[in-house]
């Protein structure tokens, strides 16, 4: 696609986008550009009628019985279900449940023990730190295992060489420069060397059509209130590759990851398959939010996302780069997910200046300013307006006003 140099020509595209009816879908604040999907996704407008039900009719109406008449039992297993197609998994290989950081708990410790001999979890220095975090973690529980954190992938091969790594655990897409890692040839390095794949994949699930399978990816974890819109905190999914089914084994043994929960009996047996991964009942209320934004998913082309995305973030890049602006995100469309970070030594107070003007992005330490292009209800002129609005921001110098200094608990 030619890349617009009017916002008449924006206009234009957006006329023309097939994902274009798909933003009435979309609880859109009036007068706000919302550049933020990749931290917090929107409300989808038909949200708060599931919650309604859910609370009124199931938990008012319906009590106890609607473990069994609404499905609540099953619910980790059908919206894990409703996710696979999103990330190139079947039926039976993903469930809804906990949060990121707890699934990647179970699935980092899950790994270890199935490389005994092998010690070592590799991850990237810069990958998100929650995930670093666990990792360290883990491998407190081990003795003599150890987090080794890579300062570049260049030092990849390296370090599986020696034998000692039993599992990689990398971010599809890198959550402040946008960077997107090719899944299927670290992969296949990975494997090469007889460690264990683990992917996070909660910058790129719902912007970016995703194959685990193809890719032969072991484990994954991934969160649903970005790109998938399922409201704030809402529960995480994790992705267990079938082959590993029968000799995985998770530490957190509860009570909804028994074979026979309501036998009640004092030893713990897992069940069969991917179910062996939970530990407690998710939030039901969270769910909710879940169950509604799937509806949407069904409706949707992930080809049609990509390449919408692609032409979003080529609009902005472009503009933005006009303005003297470092951008840090790849240009070569095979190496960015979907948002676009510019490197600013002020950045958090431009960002604060932006968003007193409807445009919504964030900042991430030291110096980066994120902005997350969501295609199914991020248009074109949204793209063009928030470049506008950077613009003038830089060229007024209204940043510097004292009051886009001050920091709050969240930047």
């Amino acid at each position: 696609m030619t890349v617009p140099t009017t916002r008449e020509q924006c206009a234009a595209l957006d006329a023309a986008d097939p994902l274009g009816p798909l933003r009435k879908e979309f609880t859109l604040p009036a007068d706000a550009v919302y550049l933020d999907g990749n931290s917090l996704g929107v409300l989808p407008v038909r949200t708060p009628e599931v919650v309604r039900r859910t609370v009124e009719e199931e938990w008012g109406q319906g009590l106890i019985t609607s473990w069994n008449a609404a499905g609540w039992t099953e619910l980790p297993h059908t919206l894990g279900d409703r996710i696979a197609p999103l990330v190139g998994a079947a039926a039976g290989e993903v469930l809804v449940c906990d949060s990121v950081s707890v699934n990647l708990f179970k699935i980092l410790t899950a790994a270890l023990r199935m490389r005994p001999g092998r010690r070592t979890v590799l991850g990237e220095r810069d990958t998100f730190p929650t995930d670093l975090y666990i990792a360290e973690g883990v491998t407190g529980l081990f003795d003599g295992a150890r987090s080794v954190l890579l300062g570049s992938l260049d030092e990849l091969d390296e370090q599986l060489a020696g034998g000692d790594v039993a599992v990689v655990l990398l971010s599809h897409v890198d959550y402040r420069t946008g960077v997107l890692l090719d899944m299927a040839e670290i992969t296949e390095r990975v494997h090469r060397a007889g460690a264990l794949m683990v992917w996070d994949l909660c910058h790129s699930a719902g912007a970016l059509p995703i194959d685990l399978t193809a890719c032969q990816v072991d484990f994954a974890v991934g969160c649903t209130y970005k790109y998938l819109n399922a409201g704030p905190c809402a529960p995480g999914f994790l992705y267990a590759a079938p082959r590993h089914h029968a000799a995985v084994r998770q530490p957190l043994t509860g009570w909804f990851g028994h074979a026979e929960p309501f036998s009640f009996k004092p030893e713990y047996r897992p069940t069969e398959g991917i179910g062996q991964f939970l530990t407690s009942f998710p939030p039901l209320l969270a769910l909710a939010g879940l169950r509604a934004t799937l509806e949407i998913w069904e409706q949707v082309d992930l080809a049609q996302v990509r390449a919408k995305s692609l032409a979003l973030t080529e609009l902005f890049m472009g503009r933005c780069a006009q303005l003297g602006l470092e951008v840090v995100t790849p240009a070569e469309p095979e190496r960015r997910g979907s948002q676009v970070a510019l490197r600013h030594p002020d950045g958090f107070p431009v960002v604060q200046a932006l968003i007193e003007r409807g445009v919504i992005g964030d900042f991430r330490a030291p110096d980066l300013m994120r902005f997350g292009f969501t295609p199914l209800y991020t248009s074109y002129t949204d793209a063009w307006d928030a470049a506008e609005a950077l613009r003038e921001v830089l060229a007024s110098g209204e940043w510097q006003a004292e009051r886009f200094h001050r920091r709050g608990a969240v930047t």
